[in-house]
């Protein structure tokens, strides 16, 4: 006789050991470029993807570096925009383009047995492109009609108004876009940052999946040569220009919300504190379950959802309380914010709220490993901060062992 499951009976909760962080395969094709292979997968896909230094950070005007990105499949040299899409279509290709503030990101997934054929339209387009005009008079046209409509969202003013009051308008990170700047950048401007950003000099690439043999030599026949070498560049250093001002309001006719922004200054992931503060940032607002989200939305429903996050970059980093609340209690959202910030600083936690966040940032890291695709994101951190694997050793260690008087002198330390 089956025995039935008793559902009102969680199932026992067992601490977890080490985890065996996957280490990847490292090579170097002829020219230099590193490459990082994660064979981990269990289907027939692969995926191969680029990552340059050429962000907004290396930009001399706002919108080059993330149209630049945007035009690469727009026509190259061998290939207009429509046969470069029907190309990938026909052999079941997906292609990716994302631009950051460090760097930009150009990745290919495909099957296996259709490399061959993917490969080459990748070299294309990262080696290739020509930016026809035509083609950017058009996404330069989509990319102003989206961004006159996200400047009425408020949560997207509060965002961008933020980092420049935290940096200053004229860094990298604070910098934000405004309608007439996309007028100012021409397809010059994308050809000269694709030539000076987008070289093997300045590339590295993360390979993923069920990875077969040869894979380096196909690498190497189509990223390998000297072809796409640039010119080597110092790296540019930018000096914040914060304002000093603690409280900000941008008013928005017509709002039927208030977007909240409040944080600070804080450092990269190769700092000391940077473990703790992942733990301390979970207590506060880093998953459903944490102390803005219990107090702001489940206790006084001034919000549908509200939040903190550690934001490292690779020349600093920032921490942000961030939400939408309704436009009538903004003052009382505003005071609970500061209410869980000063009791990190004032009051131990609980041993049963820290083991819980435990568990939560442990099941974090294992889905964070959880196939090839997310062990070659995870690593990519890595590499883009110069950190080895005994960064998120250390990282794990810190979340099962911190104990509340650390993260309580790390809230005073922060304040």
């Amino acid at each position: 006789m089956n025995t039935l499951l008793n559902r009102k009976q969680h199932p026992p909760i067992k601490p977890l050991g080490r985890i065996n962080f996957p280490q990847p395969e490292i090579s170097q094709l002829s020219n230099g470029i590193k490459v990082y292979q994660f064979n981990t997968g269990t289907q027939d896909v692969i995926s191969v993807e680029m990552v340059f230094s050429a962000g907004s950070w290396f930009q001399k005007k706002p919108f080059t570096a993330m149209a630049t990105n945007l035009m690469l499949r727009e026509g190259t040299r061998n290939y207009s925009a429509q046969k470069l899409s029907e190309s990938l279509d026909y052999f079941g290709a997906h292609f990716e383009n994302t631009t950051e503030r460090d760097n930009a990101y150009v990745t290919l997934y495909s099957l296996n047995k259709h490399l061959n054929n993917t490969l080459p339209l990748l070299g294309e387009i990262v080696k290739n492109p020509i930016f026809p005009e035509d083609e950017y008079s058009v996404l330069a046209g989509k990319q102003l009609q989206m961004l006159e409509v996200n400047r009425q969202k408020v949560n997207f003013l509060a965002r961008t108004h933020f980092n420049s009051i935290l940096f200053g308008n004229d860094h990298p990170y604070g910098m934000y876009l405004e309608p007439n700047d996309i007028g100012k950048v021409n397809n010059t401007d994308l050809i000269e940052f694709h030539k000076r950003q987008y070289h093997s000099g300045n590339c590295t690439i993360i390979v993923a999946g069920l990875i077969k043999p040869g894979i380096l030599n196909e690498l190497e026949a189509h990223f390998g040569g000297n072809d796409w070498k640039g010119a080597e560049h110092n790296h540019i250093q930018y000096l914040t220009s914060g304002s000093d001002e603690k409280s900000h309001f941008h008013l928005k006719e017509g709002a039927m919300q208030s977007a909240i922004r409040i944080g600070g200054m804080m450092f990269s992931r190769s700092h000391p504190d940077f473990a703790g503060m992942k733990v301390l940032n979970a207590i506060l607002g880093g998953y459903f379950g944490s102390r803005l989200m219990n107090n702001l939305r489940e206790d006084k429903g001034f919000t549908y959802g509200i939040g903190s996050s550690v934001v490292p970059l690779r020349n600093g980093g920032y921490f942000v309380i961030s939400g939408e609340v309704g436009a009538g209690v903004t003052k009382e959202a505003l005071t609970e914010i500061k209410f869980e910030l000063n009791r990190l600083c004032n009051e131990p936690v609980g041993e049963s709220e820290l083991s819980l966040v435990r568990s939560y940032l442990t099941g974090e890291m294992l889905r964070a490993v959880d196939g090839p695709f997310a062990q070659a994101d995870l690593y990519r951190e890595l590499i883009e901060d110069n950190l080895d694997i005994s960064h998120f050793e250390d990282l794990i260690d810190t979340v099962q062992h911190i104990n509340a008087q650390q993260l309580q002198d790390l809230a005073i330390k922060s304040c």
